[in-house]
Formats: structure tokens, sequence, C-alpha cells
């Protein structure tokens, strides 16, 4: 899985992902052509799909909505790569089908457009010619990730 990096700052907020005032949209699809609007306004039109989002620590801290990781999702994004994540959208994006993986060291080493590949099942990134260890998936947790997400996979064993 290679593709573009779009590397955004420390702490970095679910209003920043996603402003509040877009919530009110009726869906997904109307509301991820305002991703990350108050700091690169163009986002949606550059990103494509198999690009990555890259963070320092604390990603995605803030208020709890799904509708954060929901637009990467929504943009194409493969995965976001932090230092750190919030809970909350850790665990949102677990819950939607969206990768967020660990890796410490990356983000000081790229720059927004940068290439990267990342392979979940080994827990490595590769940028720049150099090789990061990051969080590897355990076997349930891709399969969660592979049926699109915890309700997914939960509605798929109810079936």
């Amino acid at each position: 899985m290679s593709g573009k990096i779009f590397k955004f700052h420390n702490d970095l907020d679910t209003d920043q992902i996603i402003a509040s005032q877009y919530l009110l949209l009726s869906n997904l699809e109307e509301m991820k052509g305002h991703a990350f609007e108050s700091l690169d306004p163009e986002f949606p039109q550059k990103v494509k799909p198999g690009d990555y989002v890259v963070g320092g620590e604390n990603f995605g801290c803030g208020s709890s909505r799904e509708q954060a990781p929901g637009v990467l999702k929504a943009l194409g994004v493969e995965a976001v790569v932090a230092k750190s994540f919030a809970r909350i959208f850790y665990r949102n994006a677990i819950n939607i089908g969206l990768p967020v993986i660990v890796c410490k060291e990356l983000p000081d080493d790229v720059e927004t457009g940068d290439e990267m590949e990342l392979n979940m099942m080994e827990g490595v990134v590769r940028a720049k010619g150099n090789t990061y260890s990051c969080t590897k998936l355990p076997p349930y947790m891709q399969q969660i990730l592979n049926q699109g997400g915890l309700i997914a996979s939960l509605n798929k064993e109810e079936a």
C-alpha cells in the first residue's frame, strides 16, 4: 500500500478534521469536501484514494464525533499514522474501518508530499529510504478492518 503523505501537527482536534458546522450536512459524502478546511482548504481535492494522513501526538483529540474518521475514510485515506491517538478517535476509526497506526518516529522524518508504504500485517512503514516499526495489527483486528469496521463485522456475525 503506497501513497502520498499529508502531514499534520500535534494535538490535531476533531474540529480541525471536520468543523462542527458541517455536521449539519446529511451525510459523509457532503461533509468530506470540508475535511481539514481550516488547515488546508484544498485537502479534499488533493488527497487521493490510498494516500495517508500522518500526525504527531494526540491525533484526533477533542469531541467524540464519528464523522472525523468518517470523512477521512470517505475520501479514500488508506490509514492515519501518528505518534499517538486520542482514545475516542482511535475507537471511532476502528468502529468504521479506518486503520489507525501508531508509529513514533515516522512523523518527525516526513513531510507532506513524501511517498510512504505501509504493511499493517508486518507492522512496518517505509518512507524516504527508511523503515519504521509501527503498530502490528493482530489478525482479529485486521479482520475487523477488512470487514469494514467493528459495526460491519458484528453485523456479519449476526447474519
